[in-house]
């Protein structure tokens, strides 16, 4: 991801300020598949400590969804930690899913 965030793979950026970034995922598993992400690399949700102030990026890109500007389908978020999590890449993200029907896991 951060490749993504310096620019030097591409992706379909949908959303950047100073603390976050988010982009279609490469291989959707919805019609909607984004990823939300931190500019300074987390590892893992389940290590964030009081100095992770990064991990509020929620909150800068949840008023442009509540708007309506980067979907118009409901979705849900998913956060997967560590290995038996299903974590593939160790840096924090949030991927939202929707576009249809899910069912669990979701995908």
């Amino acid at each position: 991801f951060s490749k993504i965030i310096d620019r030097s793979v591409p992706a379909t950026i949908l959303y950047e300020d100073d603390k976050c970034l988010v982009f279609r995922d490469v291989a959707p598993q919805a019609p909607v598949h984004f990823l939300v992400i931190p500019k300074r690399p987390i590892p893992r949700i389940s290590r964030v400590g009081p100095q992770d102030t990064e991990v509020r990026f929620w909150g800068n890109v949840s008023g442009m969804w509540q708007g309506g500007q980067l979907w118009r389908v409901k979705t849900i978020p998913l956060i997967n930690d560590g290995k038996h999590g299903a974590q593939s890449v160790y840096h924090l993200h949030l991927h939202v899913l929707g576009g249809r029907q899910l069912g669990w896991p979701p995908g």
